[in-house]
């Protein structure tokens, strides 16, 4: 098969930001001016090609990440546009782990805002390249280099502005290209090309400064650069921009544009500095994967001619089409009709129909080559984060991984008719979304649906009775406390049942000590040969795990090192089952006698206000028992950074809408857990009693 596109032409880039930062807004726009749509979408009017869920078009946000796929400058961008809002922070997780590059939008007034940082972080963790494009520059009150400087310096980046301001606030008109030193001006007609002139007289002494500056840098990494720099030479515009190019792919730099989205002014230059700037997969490092045949590590290299290799990123469940697998091709080719190997599960499928995505609609293709990011159905047994192969040279690629769910409330179905198909559909949402989970409660018998704020549970319940026909009625939220001890102890567990015949027996001492913040569970056999058979190891273990799952008070017990230190057998009557009840009764016994203590997750809140109501959200932020970490005041905004616990932040949102007139906004991301005060813990345990 010939390739459908040149690999070096192929640029798979994210659109990433804080919400209300213009993600959408300038996605909108490159679909226009690449031509991929006829007429401009607006997120205000719920017209945005890229927000196609209902939804999405209704509140005005992105929530969930949608693909598609333009053309420029000789290249084929494959886009991912990703929501801003932390409850969806894993859309975010997922699409940065299969791209190459990313746009980061800052608002030029706000500056890097509370998400910027998260989304930074999350591109830091995959190594990908990134640009900055600083939106909203005709607002009142911006300072690009203000920015500049917040993007050093709480980022820990090293921006390379590449592109200046023409013009500030309402007389914002266009930038200064600094790498081909002009000025190119933007009409008010999109449709219109912009005018390409001589940098004006006013802006030359800026403009010369900081392309010194962007030389400068070059020629730090950059010896040929460095040797004509040092030697006044003119350095020809085809060298600044391989140098740009080299630097912006090893994560040097980070190239800094600006513009208005919503007026169309910057769209074009970000376009070419995609094209320009941002890595092809071929020059990206090939990605790390496991061989199934002897478990050696390998290099997952962009070739067509090597074996087929995918990740499915992200499943969706089309009420038409079934499950839809959106798939990032690494290696290889694949075509309509294969069958391939869910390397992940050790299952065979057979691909359906492959598709390229643009937001909701698709376009069919019979074949797909590397660098492709595609959608597949007919993949059955495939989810997030499976790898999908060639079945003669099966090979495992890294996964994704999730954040924990950390808000849990009580679901219903409304009639007897929306009970049959309650567990199907949050079934069907669980596969969708990695960060949603769902259990019965043993106990209560309530069905428990557990997510990352109450927003993304509010979205999804409403899914499922826009999509999927189950009206349903929903509890107040829950916080997923847990549960560790304060000190050490040792715990006998003892199950014997003797009959006549034969019976049960099991015995095992246990020494319980409480772990670092944050580690988790950690099991260790310290038994002395021959005290415990080997055999029952396992079953052991598993005794543990499961009393883990409910300490005293009904919570998960974390942070906790378990040994396995002594105990006893019986020749005939000793069985898996015996020791698994055995160290299930030490565990509940040693956790009781080891002061126990209630860990409630503690959440990172960055608020923006007007500085007129930074005195009453301070003072409601205080009586949610906050840490404040840090107040910055930036012209006539106020940026709070605190520490929350998620139990003090229901209905924050309104509270916060009602003490500002709805002009101040927030984010939430949790952080860590830590102890609940002691006060506290006993009433919430007195009311569990009453309940």
């Amino acid at each position: 098969m010939s390739r459908t596109f040149p690999l070096e032409k192929i640029r798979n880039m994210g659109i990433i930001a804080h919400i209300d930062a213009g993600k959408t807004t300038t996605t909108e726009r490159i679909l226009y001016h690449t031509g991929r749509t006829y007429k401009i979408g607006e997120v205000d009017e719920g017209t945005a090609a890229m927000d196609w869920m209902q939804q999405e078009r209704e509140r005005g946000i992105t929530i969930t990440s949608a693909a598609t796929t333009c053309y420029w400058g000789g290249c084929r961008i494959n886009i991912i546009d990703t929501p801003g809002h932390v409850d969806f922070t894993a859309e975010v997780e997922r699409a940065l782990r299969v791209l190459d590059g990313g746009i980061v939008i800052l608002d030029a007034l706000a500056g890097v805002e509370a998400q910027s940082e998260t989304v930074w972080r999350q591109a830091d963790k995959y190594n990908v390249a990134r640009l900055c494009f600083l939106n909203k520059m005709d607002k009142v009150g911006v300072d690009f280099y203000h920015v500049v400087r917040m993007v050093e310096e709480r980022l820990q980046a090293k921006p390379l502005p590449i592109g200046l301001p023409l013009g500030v606030e309402n007389l914002f008109r266009g930038v200064i290209d600094l790498v081909e030193n002009k000025a190119i001006t933007f009409p008010d007609n999109p449709d219109l090309m912009p005018v390409v002139e001589s940098i004006p007289e006013s802006d030359r002494a800026i403009a010369t400064e900081y392309r010194e500056k962007l030389i400068e840098k070059l020629a730090e990494s950059d010896n040929q650069i460095m040797q004509m720099y040092l030697e006044g030479q003119d350095i020809p515009v085809s060298l600044l921009k391989a140098a740009i190019r080299r630097a912006t792919i090893a994560n040097q730099v980070v190239p800094v544009l600006c513009g208005s989205a919503v007026r169309g002014k910057g769209i074009r230059p970000l376009l070419d500095a995609v094209a320009d700037y941002l890595p092809s997969p071929l020059d990206i490092p090939p990605i790390p994967a496991m061989r199934l045949s002897d478990g050696a590590r390998i290099a997952c290299r962009p070739n067509d001619k090597d074996p087929f290799a995918a990740l499915v990123f992200k499943t969706v469940s089309d009420p038409f089409m079934g499950r839809l697998s959106y798939l990032r091709v690494y290696s290889g080719e694949v075509k309509a009709g294969a069958q391939v190997l869910n390397a992940t599960r050790d299952e065979r499928e057979r691909v359906g129909k492959l598709y390229l995505m643009h937001a909701n609609r698709r376009e069919e293709i019979d074949e797909a080559d590397t660098g492709t990011i595609i959608a597949a159905v007919g993949l059955r047994k495939t989810f997030t984060g499976d790898t999908i192969c060639d079945i003669t040279s099966p090979l495992l690629l890294e996964s994704i991984r999730f954040p924990e769910p950390v808000l849990s409330m009580a679901i219903e179905p409304k009639s007897k008719a929306d009970q049959d198909k309650l567990y199907d559909t949050l079934n069907k949402l669980t596969d969708e979304d990695p960060t949603f989970k769902f259990y019965q409660d043993s106990e209560t018998g309530q069905t428990i649906i557990s997510g990352m704020g109450e927003l993304h549970l509010e979205v999804l319940t409403e899914r499922a009775s826009r999509e999927f026909g189950v009206k349903v009625n929903v509890g107040r939220p829950q916080v997923a406390y847990k549960e560790t001890i304060t000190i050490s102890v040792e715990s006998e567990g003892r199950f014997v049942r003797q009959s006549g015949g034969k019976g049960q027996y099991g015995h095992v001492w246990l020494g319980l000590e409480p772990g670092e913040r944050g580690s988790g569970f950690a099991f260790f056999d310290q038994i002395r040969s021959g005290v415990i058979p080997r055999e029952f190891t396992h079953a052991i273990e598993a005794g543990v795990r499961a009393a883990l799952q409910s300490g005293v008070s009904g919570y998960p017990v974390v942070d906790i090192k378990v040994i396995l230190c002594d105990g006893s057998f019986h020749e005939v009557d000793s069985s898996d089952l015996a020791f698994n009840v055995a160290a299930s009764i030490a565990v509940k016994n040693g956790v009781a006698k080891a002061r126990p203590i209630l860990l409630e997750p503690i959440m990172k809140v960055g608020i923006v206000t007007p500085d007129q109501f930074l005195g009453e959200i301070l003072g409601d932020v205080n009586s949610r028992r906050a840490h404040i970490e840090s107040i910055e005041t930036h012209e006539t905004l106020c940026i709070i950074r605190c520490y929350v616990p998620l139990a003090e932040t229901f209905g924050f949102a309104g509270d916060l809408r009602s003490l500002s007139q709805g002009r101040a906004n927030y984010t939430m991301e949790f952080c860590r857990y830590q102890e609940l005060p002691d006060d506290l813990a006993r009433q919430h345990m007195a009311e569990m009693v009453v309940k």
